[in-house]
């Protein structure tokens, strides 16, 4: 189950950054995630505390061989299935009374964090969707913080370095498209800098009969020989014999571009 190892994990809700339509807003919340590996189970926890400071919690086990199942013990659903589609993304598919009753989609967020979206369908055909925003329970250590912690068992061991492994690809790679987009920027802004140069040596170049005014919108022509000179007077004012090159504005440090 190497797809689950980024979902492996105590998560701590943001009460502030979900939206909520089919219940009030939790006060708090942690959402579990574990790997059952010797009954080839995954384990779901959930526990909420409420406004009213109630506690809600609810716990079930689900197949991820992608099969429909049963459930036992839980009165709201009584099947499920899993869905797998990427090592960011998977959905949890429960069942009431051979109905779809809630689907339970999550996604790790470029930030780490996770999204879980909850789809329910209503008895009258409708949908209500509640968003959950949750972040790492990083004081739930995968590993024994003092002698006196649980031995860590081999593959327990294998578990929290394909956890480590996977966690820095995902982070290295996030940072190197950052770089990438940062790198593509420069590129077209270099380029639409050497456009402006080469666009304003054309026009220092060119015949003036004027002093320009920085913002106001003048047009650029070319005579027969080849020559260029700017001018005030659009080719829509003028019956001209001259190749229109365009229309130019000067910015503030005296560069041109082409405007429409």
């Amino acid at each position: 189950m190497n797809e689950l190892y980024n979902f492996l994990f105590s998560w701590q809700l943001f009460p502030e950054m979900g939206t909520y339509h089919t219940a009030e807003r939790p006060k708090s919340g942690t959402y579990k995630i574990n790997y059952l590996s010797a009954a080839s189970l995954l384990q779901i926890d959930l526990n909420w505390v409420g406004i009213d400071n109630n506690a809600y919690n609810t716990s079930y086990h689900i197949n991820p061989n992608g099969d429909r199942h049963a459930i036992e013990n839980n009165v709201i659903f009584d099947e499920a299935a899993y869905a797998f589609q990427d090592h960011k993304n998977f959905t949890i598919h429960l069942y009431s009374n051979g109905a779809p009753f809630v689907d339970i989609s999550h996604e790790i967020l470029h930030n780490g964090y996770l999204k879980v979206i909850e789809t329910k369908f209503e008895p009258d055909g409708s949908q209500t969707i509640d968003i959950s925003i949750y972040h790492k329970q990083l004081s739930v250590l995968p590993y024994a913080a003092s002698v006196a912690g649980a031995v860590i068992k081999p593959t327990e061991v294998g578990m929290i370095k394909h956890k480590a492994l996977a966690a820095m690809e995902e982070q290295t790679d996030l940072q190197l498209n950052q770089i990438r987009q940062q790198i593509e920027l420069l590129a077209a802004q270099a380029q639409e800098i050497n456009r402006r140069k080469e666009l304003s040596m054309m026009i220092y170049n060119a015949q003036l009969s004027f002093t320009p005014v920085m913002g106001n919108i003048y047009h650029l022509y070319e005579k027969k020989d080849g020559s260029y000179f700017l001018s005030m007077i659009a080719p829509s004012e003028w019956n001209n014999q001259f190749v229109t090159i365009g229309s130019v504005k000067m910015l503030a440090d005296h560069t041109w571009i082409e405007v429409k």
